[in-house]
């Protein structure tokens, strides 16, 4: 499709609020992503109506795609076949004859769920139709660029398809209107378009996308233009498809209030295993002692590949400086550097440049590097009350076992308090952790 628009002008005010860094972290992802992710989470689907058949599709021309030319631009992106959250929500989204399917999946980063309803999109519209059919809203403008270009590239055999971003900073002239078949922007510009400049007819809109749901209603008034957007302004009927990597509570309450009689797809819970990955601790009773812990784990296993995670930038630095004196390579990530500085030092860890990253919770999420073998917990990560903080513990250890590979989690505990959080995780996970001497680090690969 043809891009109108300047998409490089930034957004000035559409990143405020406690999720920009969910929305750095998502875009983050995106930027480093080489290939789709392999998922062994096994997907579930339920469906509104549980009387219809459930299909699922293994090649993409079983989706009896009418245009030939979209097929083309699927293959030459390199996806030879659908993923799996693809050979599920495509039936759903592409249902032929065509009824709308309404939608709300849960996959994770990098699981092709982008291409999913960028295929579906350029499949429902009608390049004769010189006006908007498809719309998708994304957090940030970085995100809705990284749509806008995989729409681009899906579609570029698709001549007549036309793409413009509804994002602060691209203006359309008072009085015209939007002719273009797919607008990709963000909540508050696309709003805006349609209730004050009146330059984007929302009415003919029949597939609406909202992306990236968690980071959405994260972010300081993106939640309540996104229910405006859908219950004032797009019209009964219109195909509604919600996606999101997680699912907590508020994702829930959000994503049902937006979505009518839904079909969902998420992943099974019970997936999230810590199976092949074996948990220790190591009780030390200073920053220095855990150091000399650290150097002491790293000469003894082989490892191809380690991730220490710190609470702090302060601690992350003086670590990664530490380490550095010792002869060791190190990366470092933290939350002051750009996401463009954050992607290329992954690069560099991932090229085996740096054989250890030291990084803040920036790291936590959603980024596959096969080569890791330890993680080392220097900070056991808390939350606002100082409790565990479960989630980001799994986030953040599922570093290592990628893949189906044996991985080590190694916690080091300083205090009472450390000590405290340890058994809160070990009885959220129902996982023992085990106490590690050091003397038994020559013997770490053969313990169970």
């Amino acid at each position: 499709p043809t891009c109108t628009g300047n998409p490089d002008l930034g957004e000035c005010g559409e990143e405020q609020g406690s999720g920009v860094e969910m929305a750095e972290q998502s875009l983050l992802n995106k930027l480093i992503r080489h290939s789709l992710v392999h998922s062994s989470n096994q997907v579930e689907v339920l469906q509104r109506d549980p009387s219809s058949p459930l299909y699922s599709v293994k090649s993409f021309e079983e989706l009896r795609q009418r245009k030939p030319e979209l097929l083309k631009g699927v293959y030459q992106m390199g996806f030879n076949r659908p993923s799996r959250i693809q050979e599920n929500a495509l039936p759903l989204m592409m249902a032929q004859p065509w009824r709308a399917q309404n939608l709300i999946a849960q996959s994770q980063s990098g699981t092709g769920k982008t291409a999913a309803f960028c295929l579906a999109m350029l499949g429902i519209v009608n390049p004769a139709d010189k006006w908007p059919q498809c719309l998708c809203i994304a957090p940030t403008y970085e995100l809705a660029l990284q749509i806008g270009q995989v729409l681009e590239q899906m579609g570029r055999f698709c001549a007549d398809v036309r793409l413009v971003y509804a994002v602060r900073g691209n203006r359309i002239v008072r009085g015209t209107k939007v002719q273009e078949q797919i607008v990709v922007g963000t909540p508050g510009t696309v709003y805006d378009w349609c209730a004050k400049q009146k330059v984007l007819d929302p009415k003919k809109i029949t597939m609406f996308v909202l992306d990236e749901a968690d980071v959405m209603i994260s972010m300081q008034g993106h939640r309540d233009q996104s229910i405006r957007i859908q219950s004032r302004l797009l019209p009964k009927g219109c195909q509604m498809l919600f996606f999101s990597a997680t699912f907590e509570d508020s994702v829930w309450e959000f994503a049902e209030r937006i979505i009518p009689e839904p079909n969902y797809i998420r992943l099974k819970r019970e997936e999230e295993t810590l199976d092949n990955i074996r948990q220790f601790y190591i009780m030390c009773g200073s920053k220095e002692e855990k150091f000399s812990a650290l150097c002491n784990l790293y000469g003894c296993l082989t490892i191809a590949q380690t991730i220490v995670f710190c609470q702090t930038r302060r601690m992350a630095s003086w670590l990664a400086e530490s380490m550095t004196r010792e002869g060791h390579q190190v990366g470092v990530l933290s939350g002051e550097m750009t996401v463009e500085q954050r992607a290329a030092v992954i690069e560099r860890y991932r090229e085996g440049k740096e054989k250890v990253l030291v990084t803040t919770n920036v790291c936590s999420r959603g980024i596959d590097v096969e080569q890791v073998t330890l993680v080392v917990n220097f900070d056991l990560p808390v939350d606002l009350k100082g409790r565990a903080d479960n989630d980001t513990y799994l986030h953040r250890i599922g570093r290592s076992g990628r893949f189906g590979k044996r991985g080590f989690a190694v916690n080091l505990v300083d205090s009472q308090r450390s000590m405290d959080i340890i058994r809160q995780i070990e009885a959220h996970f129902d996982r023992k952790i085990r106490k590690l001497d050091l003397e038994e680090l020559d013997d770490l690969e053969e313990l169970d």
